[in-house]
Parts: C-alpha cells; sequence; structure tokens
C-alpha cells in the first residue's frame, strides 16, 4: 500500500522544523531536553498525548 504524497510532505515538514529548532537555538534545544530527562515518563507521556490531541485539533480546524 503506497503512502500517499500528503503524508510524506507532512514528515518533511516536520523535519524542516526540527532542523530549524536545532539550527536557531541550539544552546536552548540542549536546556530543555535536560529539564526533560529530569520529568517522569509519565508527565513525558501525559505532554505528548497533549501536543497529539493540539495537533490533530488544529489540523481539524484547518484542513
Amino acid at each position: 500500500m503506497a503512502m500517499p504524497r500528503e503524508f510524506y510532505a507532512a514528515l518533511c515538514l516536520v523535519l524542516v522544523i526540527e532542523g530549524l529548532v536545532l539550527f536557531a537555538a541550539p544552546n536552548g534545544w540542549q536546556s530543555v531536553m535536560r529539564e526533560a530527562s529530569k520529568m517522569e515518563p509519565r508527565t513525558l507521556r501525559v505532554c505528548g498525548a497533549i501536543a497529539i490531541g493540539i495537533g490533530l485539533l488544529t489540523l481539524r480546524l484547518v484542513h
């Protein structure tokens, strides 16, 4: 089963955005990662779930 082109385009945009953060603010990114490594896995999981929910809701609103 072939993946739609839009899916691949979305993955490419994720890479661009991630790369921009690393390129523009590497020290800030390292600081955030140090703080994240101190957090409980459950807290990180909840943050991830919230981010997914916000992303899906926003996608639904704009698409």
